[in-house]
Formats: C-alpha cells, structure tokens, sequence
C-alpha cells in the first residue's frame, strides 16, 4: 500500500486519480469523479482497496465545495479548477458508506497500521456530506 498519511489524498492511488483529473478535457472531470463514486456504491462482493481509495478521494473533492469542507490537498490534490460537484453530495456520503461496510480491503489493511485515524477522517468527510440548510454556499477549490 503507497500510503503516507490517513488524508484522503495520501496514497499513490488516490494522486494518480487526482492526476488523472487533471489531464481531462474539463467538461469530463465531473463525470470521473460521479464514475469513481458509483462504481463504489454498485460493488456489492468484496470492496478492493483502490477502487475505495479513489472513492474516498473523490468524496473529498465533493466535501471540499461544501461549506465546512477542507480544500483539496495542495500537492496531491488535483492542479485543475473543478466543475461545481455539490450535486454530487448524497453520492460522495453514500460511497463513503459503502467503503466503511464490510467486506473491503482498505479496512482490513488500515487495521494492520491502526486504522482509528483513518476512519476518523472519514467520518469527517462523511459529516460535511451530509444534507445542510438551504443557502449552503459553495467554496471554491
């Protein structure tokens, strides 16, 4: 696992979607991240670690035009602006549910190294999913 940290941009795979962002035309980077979000949630068998490691990104880019959202990593996140992903916010909340329930690999692999960090971050992006009040501004990464 090319993991450094427990952000949700600090993996090797989680920098190369990012990368991969980046290299689309930018009418199709909505679409990537919507993909990466929904192949999660449609995984019903065994969850393997870089599908969820690309979800968790993708969340993170949805959270970060959220209101309480933090920006996307600077150095790992992707360089490119984004399309406005706020309608994707059930989507991001539902693949982070999906990615904490049983059976996946990035659990059984963060359980390795302790995964308490981990899991707390993601329970964090979970919360800036979650529904806010109308009027919810949007920030711009």
């Amino acid at each position: 696992m090319g993991t450094w940290d427990v952000g949700p941009f600090d993996n090797d795979t989680a920098a190369d979607f990012c990368c991969d962002l980046d290299e689309v035309a930018a009418g199709e980077r909505e679409g990537i991240v919507r993909g990466a979000l929904t192949r999660v949630i449609d995984t019903v068998d065994y969850l393997e670690a870089p599908e969820s490691e690309v979800a968790v990104a993708a969340a993170a880019l949805v959270a970060a035009q959220c209101l309480e959202g933090e920006p996307a990593d600077p150095v790992y996140g992707p360089d490119v602006v984004l399309p406005d992903l706020t309608g994707l916010r059930d989507l991001a909340r539902h693949a982070l549910d999906r990615v904490m329930t049983e059976p996946f690999e990035l659990m059984e692999l963060w359980a390795e190294s302790g995964g308490a960090p981990w899991r707390a971050n993601v329970r964090q992006l979970q919360n800036v999913l979650l529904p806010q009040p109308p009027g919810e501004q949007l920030s711009l990464i």
